[in-house]
This record gives C-alpha cells, structure tokens and sequence, in this order.
C-alpha cells in the first residue's frame, strides 16, 4: 500500500515568467485534479509547500508559485528537465457542477486568480457552460499583473474588470476589488448567479461581507481559503479551525461556513 504522505518525482516541461514574483511551472504527470484542488510540491532535504493547481491538461499540471520562503525560493532555481516532487491531489475544489447554466461572478486578488484560472479557461472554451461571466481581478500594481495574455482574451469573451491597487495601466482600473462591485448588473440575474472570491483572506473577509450588503445570500459565496495547510491529509493539526481542517474540508469552502474561518 503507498503512503498517502510519499511524494513522487515528475519532470518540469517548462517554466514561464508571470512576474518578477511568480512563475507558472509545467509539471508532466498523469495525476488527476479538480479545479481549485491543490497539490503539495516538495524538494528533498528543503521541505514542501501546499500550491493550487492554475492549469491542467492530457499529461500536465501547472502550478503559479509565488517566490515566498524557502520552497518556493529553491522550486524557482529549477528548469525545464529538472525533477519536482508531487504528491495529491487534495482538497474540495470549485462547486463546478453547481455553475451550470448560471451567471458565475468572479473576483480574484493577486496570486488568488490562480486558483481559478483553469476554471475560468473551462468557461472560455466551452459558451454553453454559464448563462455568463463577470470577472474582477485586483493586482497591486502594472508588476504584479498575472496572465496578461489571458487576460486580454478573457476579456475579449467575458464582462471583465480589471484594476490595480495604485498606479497606472491602460486596460485597468484604480481602486481595491471592493470599489467595483457595485458595477455588477445584479438585476439581470435574477436569483441565477453564484459568486466565487479568491485572493489573500482580508480581500475575501471584506470583499464578501461588501457582497452580503448588497443583497447577496451568503449561501451563493464561495472562498478558497487555505489557511496554513501543512501536511494536506489532516493529520498535523496545523489548519486546523476549531473542528475544521481545512486541508480535508476545503479549501474550497461556502461562506455560510466560511465567514467563521476567516481570518
């Protein structure tokens, strides 16, 4: 029987420059995901670090890493040929199915539209699947913005609002994500539409609880919040929220729980 906690090594197939902070690493393997599930990436003798699948197809995974601490600063030294060691998948992703023929509201932060990111390519290449699709996309500044090609053709298909917390770039907007919500054309929907926020947890705390005052169920909020994941198999303790492990029960998680596990 494998040991649920024993990584095992697969072959970088290539490595993109995102920002000077993040790269997308594109790992080959046949390991199997959801959107919004998560895998714990290793290096021997350094340590490993829990990062959420942005990307997957026949034969590949792709993993959006922040150059943060130890991991991740060593993970950035590899190259296309190099080894990574991987071990999931985990967690409760996206409620996809739930999306279905809906009007799906989106709002990322920063490295927080990763996790969404191969869900939002899903929507892109198949119309049929929601009734529509808004998008906001916060960025600290022009050097933090993520995927700036798919931005471009996301927009180009989808109602998207893109804006920087300072500075200037054409195509974006000024102001934290909270600023724009208002501009969302609610009244079309109806009760048809379901929200789903990523990014750092004061951006979800708030950007929710703005959600909530403007009318929205909190039944209809999803977050992804992955609170000090460690182990990924709910026995170290370290994510643990009361009686919530967050590793086991999300990170994907419907805000009429969540908004108890925020920070």
């Amino acid at each position: 029987m494998r040991n649920i906690l024993t990584p095992k090594a697969y072959k970088i197939i290539d490595v993109r420059k995102e920002s000077n902070l993040e790269y997308t690493f594109k790992v080959e393997t046949d390991i199997k995901v959801e959107h919004g599930q998560f895998l714990q990436l290793s290096i021997p003798k350094v340590g490993e670090a829990p990062i959420s699948v942005s990307g997957f197809g026949d034969g590949y995974l792709e993993f959006t890493i922040r150059s943060v601490g130890k991991v991740t600063d060593k993970i950035f030294t590899l190259q296309p040929g190099d080894t990574l060691f991987l071990r999931g998948s985990y967690g409760k992703g996206w409620p996809v199915e739930k999306l279905k023929g809906k009007n799906v509201i989106i709002v990322a932060g920063g490295t927080g539209v990763a996790p969404v990111r191969s869900m939002i390519n899903m929507f892109f290449n198949d119309e049929t699947y929601t009734k529509s699709v808004n998008l906001i996309c916060g960025f600290k500044d022009e050097n933090s913005v993520l995927f700036k090609d798919e931005l471009a053709l996301w927009k180009e298909k989808f109602e998207a609002i893109y804006t920087l917390d300072k500075g200037e770039k054409e195509g974006f907007e000024n102001g934290l994500v909270t600023t724009h919500l208002a501009k969302l054309p609610f009244e079309k929907f109806g009760d048809n539409y379901e929200v789903i926020i990523v990014g750092p947890p004061m951006m979800m705390k708030f950007t929710s609880l703005e959600f909530v005052k403007l009318g929205v169920p909190e039944d209809k909020i999803y977050v992804s919040f992955e609170r000090k994941m460690s182990c990924a198999v709910g026995k170290c303790g370290h994510c643990r929220v009361d009686e919530t492990y967050v590793c086991l029960e999300g990170p994907v998680f419907n805000y009429t729980k969540a908004k108890d596990l925020l920070d």
